[in-house]
């Protein structure tokens, strides 16, 4: 992908590889180009400014980095691994010769060995004085390896420890001028190696603050500083040769995995383990955050939808959650709900994020944070959040500090609009209602939210809860027994017995299956039960990982896990036959899935697509992929939207353009109707010139008085047109009048003729040039003379 560091903006993606991508570097022969490597076994090189793929070159082999010099023109190095294995690390660094072809696609069959078995890390590897030497560190051992002499000196560092943990190399980089190579350690130490050429008189010098592993160096363009990153995500600024002074640059999200530096030293960009870069001015300023799905440790929460923004919320940056647009694929906010500084330290027990659920309008939203990993140790909230009309977020209302003895297992909202109403169940074995109170000296409502009700049933600890659609029913299991509660009168109607297993999932139909409960066991089973008769519809074997139903339609999702891949099946409860089976979505488990609401409906699918006409089916697996199911026509209209442009080409597409779309054919509709035999207006000259400047990003223009004489030279006609033009006119002009002039003489001849009374007597006449002439003579205008008779004496 392709941004802007001004604007933040997304421009175009380039795509072309079949796998992973596993490096990028920008060519040094030309800055608007950059080589990327993939796992697919091959490097494309890419204009990134206008978006096009230039060359193709087939390595044949699985490729984890990439690295360019300057002084090595036309030979990349990358990193290959040796084995079929790549957790084997086992790799080498290979020196690929381009080949020269006119062709699109080229086999790169030239290629020599650098080194062998070295780091699978591409951070520990970096060419020195532009590409004079290249260092490249593994586990405790340092190596240089000159061009020139074609040798290799290596250096080596005692373990602080039986395993060697302390002195590990993880990162490298190299000075741009000097001989000097700064090295970062797993103990967070920096070392600067130089005089390294001769391998018996090399020195080190060491700078310490990171308190754990130093994940990433870069020294500026110029050599006058150093940067440092780690888990503490501070961002460290060396002064090179001064010692140790430095400058912090603190607080910048998650572990600081990369670091790089403009080529004029301008700005600075650091990637995160959060799934974020942040644009850093060379001042140390913040100016910019391109931040794409939070990545954490692990989502504690559902995928839920904020039912106001119609945004994806799930677990953020630690503390948070994170709201996220699906339709424009960015990230939107961070909610904080511990409000507590987060402080990056591996074995810290901190607050997390474990529940939250929204209420049917988006009005409230309920959080559960918690942090012990000991039930003993134990400390947890329960939290009310408003939203708030003003400020359009959420703002923290209640407070529950013992809300149960114990962990809260899973919370729900009902589904009534009227009275919002919230159950929580613990593995204290008790489930409780919370309503919004009433103060008990002026028996007023309160905006505080206050227990309703405490249920429990037979000392059984609770596994699940969920309301009816229309929040009449409140069904809880306990075990292996499904309780069914009136939320009224909160009095237990019946109870469910199945076949053998704790119950997991717990979901009712919707719409016309209403009446159907589901549930998921432990024994792997999926079981439905019919309200009405109180008695088991339908059970099938299969083990269930995770059971959604969408809220807009009868439809029910169950993705099951079998022989490391999970299924997905579509179906009704009132039919125990899937509506749609998709084998092998993933080889992990899936946990968290929603339904996403559509803003229109889909027509016009396929049978097999029919379940995704109301709502879009979103799931996150084990490593954290966001992943969606999408029909023929989505794919069509997303076809359809990107070539807009060139299909009607008479109009502008701007944000102007799509708000009033719908009139402008109404309209065109009418037109057509009442002129049917009218043309298309053609375009100016210049319209062409006038969508290219304002369809092109402003900051990839020229300046604007660069464009002002290309812009006006547009606008102008030329000269040869102009003179052609008023030639014709002429043309056209004298033939009009010589046709009347003739018809006029002609009857002026024949009234001659009836005076006359002989046609021999009539004047001879004159040429088509003499009657040009007179008439030309004619038009002068002779009124000066008469002034100039009246002023004689």
């Amino acid at each position: 992908k392709v941004y802007s560091t001004r604007t933040e903006e997304w421009l175009h993606s380039l795509q072309g590889h079949t796998n992973q991508v596993t490096g990028i570097a920008l060519n040094p022969a030309n800055h608007l180009q950059v080589y990327s490597c993939s796992a697919d076994g091959t490097v494309k090189l890419w204009d990134f400014i206008d978006g096009i793929l230039i060359k193709t070159f087939i390595i044949g082999y699985p490729l984890f980095a990439i690295y360019v010099s300057e002084k090595h023109e036309g030979v990349l190095f990358l990193h290959v691994s040796m084995a079929t294995d790549s957790k084997n690390e086992c790799f080498q660094l290979v020196a690929v010769h381009l080949p020269k072809s006119a062709e699109q696609e080229v086999e790169a069959k030239e290629m020599s060995v650098v080194s062998s078995h070295i780091s699978s890390n591409p951070s520990c590897t970096a060419f020195g004085r532009g590409g004079e030497y290249i260092a490249f560190a593994r586990r405790l051992q340092l190596n240089v390896y000159f061009f020139r002499k074609q040798k290799t000196c290596s250096f080596s560092l005692k373990a602080t420890d039986k395993k060697g943990a302390q002195n590990a190399f993880t990162c490298i980089t190299c000075h741009p001028t000097d001989d000097c190579i700064a090295t970062g350690h797993e103990d967070g130490k920096i070392r600067l190696w130089r005089n390294f050429i001769h391998k018996k008189e090399y020195t080190y010098s060491t700078q310490h603050w990171h308190h754990n592993a130093v994940n990433t160096l870069c020294f500026t363009p110029e050599g006058t500083h150093l940067l440092s990153g780690g888990i503490e995500s501070v961002l460290v600024q060396w002064q090179y040769g001064a010692g140790n002074r430095k400058e912090f640059l603190p607080r910048l999200g998650g572990s600081i995995l990369h670091i790089s530096a403009s080529s004029d030293g301008q700005l600075f960009c650091t990637s995160h383990s959060d799934n974020k870069i942040t644009v850093i001015e060379s001042s140390f300023k913040v100016c910019g955050v391109l931040q794409g799905l939070v990545k954490g440790d692990a989502v504690l929460t559902d995928l839920m939808i904020d039912p106001r923004s119609k945004a994806l919320v799930l677990n953020g940056k630690p503390g948070h959650l994170q709201f996220y647009s699906l339709l424009r694929d960015k990230h939107l906010y961070n909610l904080d709900i511990v409000q507590q500084e987060y402080i990056y330290e591996a074995g810290l027990d901190q607050f997390e994020v474990a529940k939250a659920a929204f209420d049917i309008k988006g009005s409230w939203l309920a959080t559960v944070e918690e942090r012990g990993q000991k039930s003993s140790d134990l400390e947890f909230f329960l939290k009310l959040w408003a939203f708030d009309e003003r400020t359009q977020s959420f703002v923290l209302n209640t407070t529950i500090t013992a809300a149960h003895t114990d962990r809260i297992i899973s919370m729900c909202f009902s589904s009534s609009e009227e009275t919002t109403m919230l159950v929580t169940i613990a593995e204290d074995g008790q489930f409780k209602a919370w309503c919004q109170g009433a103060d008990a000296d002026t028996q007023q409502n309160q905006n505080f939210w206050s227990c309703d009700f405490v249920g429990s049933y037979h000392n059984l600890k609770p596994t699940n809860c969920s309301f009816s659609a229309d929040s009449s029913l409140l069904a809880v299991s306990f075990q292996e027994v499904i309780t069914i509660w009136s939320p009224e009168t909160w009095e237990m109607l019946t109870t469910l017995c199945q076949p053998p297993g704790i119950i997991r999932d717990l979901c009712f139909g919707r719409l016309s299956c209403s009446k159907y409960l589901l549930g998921t066991t432990t024994r792997n089973l999926l079981c439905c039960w019919n309200l009405l008769t109180c008695a088991l519809e339908w059970s099938s074997s299969v083990e269930v990982s995770k059971l959604q139903p969408d809220p807009l339609s009868e439809n029910v999702a169950a993705f099951s896990y079998q022989s490391k891949h999970t299924d997905l099946f579509v179906f009704k409860p009132s039919e125990p036959r899937p509506l749609f089976t998709n084998k092998n979505v993933c080889s992990e488990k899936v946990h968290r899935a929603v339904f996403v609401p559509r803003e229109e409906l889909l027509n016009n699918c396929d049978e097999s697509s029919q379940w995704l006409n109301r709502s879009q089916l979103y799931f996150l697996t084990q490593n954290m992929d966001l992943l969606t199911f999408s029909t023929a026509t989505e794919e069509d209209r997303m076809l359809s939207s990107s070539k807009q442009l060139v299909i009607d080409d008479s109009v502008a597409v701007t944000p102007f353009y799509l708000l009033l779309g719908k009139h402008r054919q109404q309209q065109q509709k009418l037109n057509t109707q009442s002129h049917p035999a009218a043309d298309k207006p053609q375009q100016p000259q210049g319209s062409v010139t006038i969508k290219e400047l304002l369809h092109t990003p402003a900051h990839v223009l020229p300046a604007a008085s660069v464009l002002c004489s290309m812009f006006v030279n547009s606008l102008l006609i030329s000269n040869t047109g102009v003179q052609q033009d008023c030639l014709r006119e002429e043309m056209d002009s004298e033939k009009e009048e010589e046709d009347s002039e003739e018809e006029m003489e002609a009857c002026d001849s024949q009234q001659e003729l009836r005076v006359q009374g002989s046609v021999d007597e009539v004047m001879l006449k004159l040429s088509k040039a003499q009657e040009r002439e007179l008439k030309r003579v004619r038009k002068t205008d002779f009124s000066w003379m008469a002034d100039l008779i009246d002023s004689k004496p």
